[in-house]
């Protein structure tokens, strides 16, 4: 899949020696540069920003495609296989939760506020969801399950600080925001 189009704006700096810098701003990419830089450099400097920037993005950003290829990866890995997923994907409209599961049918969603966060916290967040895809409360066998993955105290605990900031802190059973599994017939899969 081709890239869409980037707006670049480069700015020049006389008190900039030798960096290149780039960041986003506002829909643009942002690059800053010496003002010696010739314009051959420039553009050079330009191409390789913007795509330093676009595989930042692909990684703390991945697709939904990318998201269904590594929870099969961690249930492979941490789950013994068995948890299969039908559809993993990020969604907007999860504002006090991580992460939800369908076992019906097997769909698993993300997030969105999850992008940007460190891989392994996303890794967390999706054995969490495929557990649940195993076993549909949070009992001993589920946590059992989700201990599986070595990052899980260190996940929960970060998640736990993100919400505390967020002014979303919950019980203590509850507070890493990923009390979510909607068992079959249950409505929106949120537990009191």
């Amino acid at each position: 899949m081709a890239e869409p189009p980037v707006t670049v704006e480069v700015r020049r700096s006389a008190r900039r020696r030798r960096t290149v810098a780039a960041y986003r701003e506002s829909g643009k990419v942002i690059v800053l540069i010496p003002a010696r830089m010739s314009k051959a450099e420039e553009r050079s400097w330009v191409a390789k920003m913007v795509k330093r920037l676009s595989d930042q993005d692909h990684r703390r950003r991945p697709s939904d495609a990318s998201l269904l290829e590594r929870s099969r990866e961690l249930s492979r890995r941490f789950l013994g296989g068995r948890a299969t997923p039908s559809s993993v994907r990020w969604v907007t409209n999860q504002n006090t939760r991580w992460g939800s599961c369908t076992p019906a049918d097997g769909a698993v969603r993300l997030s969105t506020r999850l992008q940007g966060m460190p891989a392994w916290v996303i890794d967390y967040v999706l054995v969490h969801e495929l557990a649940h895809l195993l076993e549909v409360g949070h009992t001993p066998r589920f946590w059992e399950l989700v201990s599986a993955y070595p990052r899980t105290e260190r996940a929960r605990g970060y998640l736990e600080g993100v919400g505390y900031a967020a002014g979303l802190a919950g019980d203590a059973d509850t507070a890493d925001g990923t009390d979510d599994c909607a068992e079959p017939g249950a409505g929106s899969g949120r537990r009191p």
